[in-house]
């Protein structure tokens, strides 16, 4: 009974996890980012290049995954992203062309057919007769950490408040003398850098492949748009109801079956909650 809750809490995290960096950039921002799997799959290889070259895998993982990419985010927000704001269909156009981009670039230097691997740190836990893997016990915390983490910068520090008041009214903030600039670059990189983290994080499960952000992005825009507006309540929602529903189903009848339970329960919510999860509870919560 602890292997299948242990189970569904990691199914519930690992949803959680590539889902918030879209959460970000999605659920804030109203940029239809297509190029989020991409970020994903850019967090992955940096760890994987990074370990290769003898840098010790938490500094890959939780330094270097986040910086890289939020660099790249922010360099794609000058270039390409700051000129479609209030234009949800072209930003669906350019990411998705993104996407296609940072997919040839990586196939031509790490090739398309092997995925690439680092071995997951920490191993097998033991508590009295069971056990579990302790890598999948630290992405479940990490997971919750980083929620917190998010919740306490945008509820608590000036970035938070001016970017939370830039999304809402960016004409009146910038009346006030905000730079709405900055602060839409500031959180486009914030949020490719929390994507290419959870990148990092899991790429010691799953590998690497330059296609991989395909496995990931179907999953996050359906957490997020499910979960509703707010950004945090609503990607935690999202990841508790289908997440949970994925893991039981993948345990009862198999992954495929798992994938399939998630796809209903999101058709089936999204009909009776067109807003989503916070568009009808949690109407207040960030």
């Amino acid at each position: 009974m602890a292997a299948i809750g242990l189970q569904l809490a990691y199914v519930i995290a690992n949803l959680a996890l590539i889902s918030l960096g879209l959460a970000i950039i999605f659920g804030m921002m109203r940029v239809i980012n297509l190029a989020h799997g991409e970020f994903l799959m850019l967090g992955g290889y940096t760890v994987v290049v990074a370990t290769n070259a003898g840098v010790n895998i938490w500094v890959a993982m939780l330094i270097l995954a986040p910086l890289v990419v939020g660099i790249i985010g922010v360099i794609v927000e000058r270039l390409l992203i700051r000129w479609l704001y209030g234009r949800m269909v072209d930003t669906l156009l350019a990411t998705w062309g993104l996407s296609l981009l940072l997919v040839g670039i990586v196939t031509s230097i790490f090739g398309a057919s092997t995925a690439t691997t680092v071995s997951p740190p920490l191993g097998v836990l033991r508590f009295g007769d069971y056990s579990a893997s302790g890598y999948e016990l630290f992405l479940i915390g990490i997971t919750i950490a980083l929620l917190f983490a998010v919740w306490l910068t945008l509820r608590f520090t000036k970035l938070g408040l001016l970017a939370r008041g830039t999304m809402q009214n960016a004409e009146m903030a910038s009346s006030l003398g905000v730079s709405t600039s900055r602060i839409y670059m500031i959180t486009f990189g914030l949020g490719a850098a929390v994507s290419g983290l959870a990148g990092g994080l899991l790429a010691p499960m799953t590998g690497v492949l330059p296609t991989i952000g395909a496995t990931y992005i179907a999953k996050a825009f359906i957490t997020v748009i499910s979960g509703g507006s707010a950004i945090l309540a609503g990607t935690a929602a999202g990841s508790v109801l289908l997440g949970g529903l994925n893991g039981i189903f993948s345990f009862i009848a198999g992954s495929t079956f798992g994938e399939i339970a998630l796809l209903l329960a999101a058709i089936v919510l999204l009909r009776l909650m067109p807003r989503g999860i916070t568009g009808r509870f949690f109407r207040k919560s960030l």
